[in-house]
């Protein structure tokens, strides 16, 4: 009984995909892909099918898909309940996620440059390689959330009031800061899960992510009814009480992943011995691509609290509008994120074995089934605009507001779901210094200036503030894609 259990687990951390069918590929393969013409890139190796590959994106996608699409909609519950104490209530939480998305950024750009070491070494079958991996980006993590948690807090009050840039009231800076100050304190939970997730995630594994996020999620929505109004005999916390509750369901998630790599039943496992060990060749590997990934990740984040400010100076209602406008769109990321996830995944194991032209074959189908996923969405967003505005307020001037900007964020899905997907192939790849120039030419280039203008200089209001977004994401799909199509990305070495 114990030798069929230790089979089954064997065979499923080591399940094979697609590419294990292929010989290994030798560092002739990438010129030879250049000497070929755009039909024969085109055409797969004879004992592939594409259905295959479609199955092994599919095999990736969907729990991430599931993953991303339960935390947007959780995200969505979470915001209409705290809407349910008013506008102020929204703008108080929109407010302290920007900061704690800057801090974050330090987590996911460790975790980006872990996602493409650790992709390879699947696609390499060195599964020890993996493991040190994993251990390598723990100990990273530890040293940042720990930081970050001490300085977070502490700052909690002047990056709230530098973030309402003087346009919002004193009730809701008040109740930012003390949300705000709740989240750090969980910070270093939130981290050690996501770095978990991210190596799992590296060598295909994307189902345990699913599995704990969709625990934690349903853990927040259950506090949030309890802390929120004070129901069963809880205290009725308000805004604080949404964000504990965030926090308590980021605990569950902790925990059941902690099982996940301590356990061994997956390809990754998480072993305390010489835990703080030091490897200068997986540093290297992961400070390679993580360090543009973190250049690239502060960029954004200070171009989108440039732009947050300025939209906060159009006062409590405009702020809220676009901030529920925002919570709806993040729903759509999730088909870019998922795919990309996949992309990521996929390229850098091709990559590892020597095979950019199988690189490329699931790259190319990943955007294609993120396009055509990413225009159902947009259509359904046309239909529904008013209806999924008055979920979060039935305010007439909101639902006025909202029902046309929903029509912009209609707009973006296709131009998202090709930058977040061909973003993530060259992730996959170790092309993150690039993927860094890109958002400081789009986001800070781009959006805060075009947001500036159409808002402080033409007064066009909120509607000139989601002209900026249109442009910044529009612009950046086409400098990605002219990146990707110039196949650069197939020569890095990690």
């Amino acid at each position: 009984m114990e030798q069929e259990k230790q089979e089954r687990t064997s065979r499923r951390v080591n399940k094979p995909i697609t590419l294990d069918k292929l010989e290994w590929g030798t560092e002739e393969t990438l010129e030879e892909e250049y000497r070929k013409s755009r039909k024969e890139r085109k055409a797969l190796p004879d004992t592939i099918t594409s259905r295959e590959l479609y199955r092994d994106i599919t095999q990736i996608a969907w729990p991430s898909l599931c993953e991303l699409f339960l935390t947007s909609l959780v995200s969505m519950v979470d915001t209409m309940m705290v809407g349910g104490l008013g506008p102020h209530a929204i703008s108080a939480v929109s407010l302290a996620s920007q900061p704690r998305f800057l801090f974050m950024n330090l987590i996911m750009a460790l975790n980006t440059g872990a996602t493409a070491v650790i992709s390879r070494a699947r696609g390499m079958q060195d599964q020890e390689r993996a493991n040190a991996i994993l251990r390598q980006n723990m100990v990273f993590i530890t040293f940042i959330a720990i930081f970050s948690t001490i300085v977070g807090f502490t700052l909690s009050e002047p990056l709230i009031r530098f973030m309402a840039n003087g346009g919002l009231d004193d009730d809701v800076v008040r109740e930012g800061v003390i949300y705000l100050r709740i989240q750090f304190c969980f910070f270093p939970v939130l981290a050690w899960t996501a770095g978990i997730t991210a190596c799992m995630k590296g060598t295909g594994e994307a189902k345990p992510s699913l599995f704990y996020n969709t625990a934690a999620n349903l853990v927040n929505i259950c506090f949030n009814w309890l802390l929120i109004n004070g129901k069963l005999g809880f205290p009725k916390l308000g805004v604080a009480g949404a964000s504990l509750a965030t926090g308590i369901g980021q605990c569950v998630a902790l925990i059941i992943a902690l099982y996940c790599v301590f356990s061994g039943r997956f390809y990754c496992k998480l072993v305390l011995k010489h835990f703080l060990h030091f490897d200068k060749d997986i540093i290297r590997g992961i400070v390679k691509v993580g360090v543009p990934s973190l250049v690239e990740q502060f960029i954004m984040r200070f171009g989108v609290i440039m732009y947050t400010r300025t939209v906060a100076s159009l006062g409590n209602l405009e702020f809220a509008t676009h901030n529920i406008c925002m919570n709806i769109q993040s729903m759509s990321f999730m088909i870019g994120q998922g795919f990309a996830v996949s992309s990521t995944a996929l390229v850098g194991q091709s990559l590892g074995k020597k095979r950019p032209d199988m690189a490329e074959h699931y790259s190319r189908r990943c955007r294609n089934m993120g396009l055509v996923a990413s225009l159902f969405i947009a259509l359904l967003f046309v239909v529904f605009r008013r209806f999924l505005v008055g979920l979060y307020n039935k305010d007439a001037e909101i639902l006025r507001m909202g029902a046309y900007v929903m029509l912009m964020v209609a707009l973006l899905q296709p131009f998202q779901a090709n930058q977040f997907i061909l973003g993530g192939s060259l992730r996959g790849a170790g092309d993150t210094r690039f993927t860094a120039m890109v958002m400081l030419i789009t986001i800070v280039g781009i959006r805060t200036s075009v947001a500036w203008l159409m808002v402080d200089t033409l007064h066009l209001g909120l509607t000139g503030a989601w002209i900026a977004v249109c442009a910044d994401q529009i612009c950046r799909s086409f400098i990605i894609m002219g990146r990707y199509n110039q196949g650069k990305w197939k020569k890095i070495k990690l």
